[in-house]
């Protein structure tokens, strides 16, 4: 894959504490200029990236970087950013309710966000740095019968990123239908390509631009 190609798949990502207007302005006209597939930003900023730039598409968090929100409040969360131009969501699960195994739990939130996104894009955060593969393949398990579009392995704030063996584990578990999103320590283009590979049709990157064109090819 060429850089355009690769830069395509790339959900491009500031989702910093301390982010800024001007910050958020660069993430924008970087994703604009070499056509990434979303910025991937904090809800505060969605309305004014919209009013901004109307033609780029848009992705926020819902309970992030934790998932312990209540479920009304993911609800809301979820209804707020769509109102304010949000394309797409990535959210964040119960991981509680996944370590205690309440899996008819985990399931419902999901489909009620889901439901919530009113034919929008979710991307559902399993964070799997925190799970067992016990975990990981129950996950798998209920996942479709959810109706979200994606599976995304991680916040990049928990103690580790995307795992290859991870997308390689879900692309065997989980039906076609169902896409995979690699986010968290994606530094290079080696594990851009790696993970597409694999079987991920979007990648959340905040070093994409230096990645694939801070240097020569």
């Amino acid at each position: 894959m060429n850089k355009d190609e690769i830069f395509a798949h790339i959900d491009h990502t500031l989702l910093r504490a301390d982010a800024t207007w001007p910050e958020i302005e660069q993430l924008c006209a970087e994703a604009e200029h070499y056509g990434a597939a979303s910025v991937c930003i904090p809800p505060s900023f969605v309305a004014r990236v919209r009013q901004h730039y109307p033609q780029l598409k848009i992705c926020t968090v819902i309970g992030f970087p934790l998932g312990y929100n209540g479920r009304e409040s993911k609800i809301f969360e979820a209804r707020q950013a769509l109102s304010h131009g949000a394309d797409e969501l990535d959210m964040v699960i119960d991981l509680g309710a996944v370590h205690e195994g309440r899996w008819a739990d985990v399931a419902e939130e999901i489909s009620s966000i889901k439901q919530a996104a009113s034919g929008h894009i979710l991307k559902v955060i399993i964070e799997t740095c925190y799970l067992s593969e016990t975990e990981k393949r129950a996950i798998c398990q209920l996942f479709p019968s959810t109706g979200a579009d994606y599976l995304k392995t991680s916040t990049g704030f928990g103690s580790a990123g995307a795992q290859l063996a991870d997308i390689e584990l879900f692309r065997k578990l989980l039906p076609p239908q169902v896409k995979l999103k690699a986010a968290g320590g994606i530094r290079t283009r080696e594990q851009m390509e790696a993970f597409l590979a694999a079987g991920c049709d979007r990648l959340g990157c905040s070093a994409g631009v230096q990645a694939l064109y801070g240097g020569a090819d």
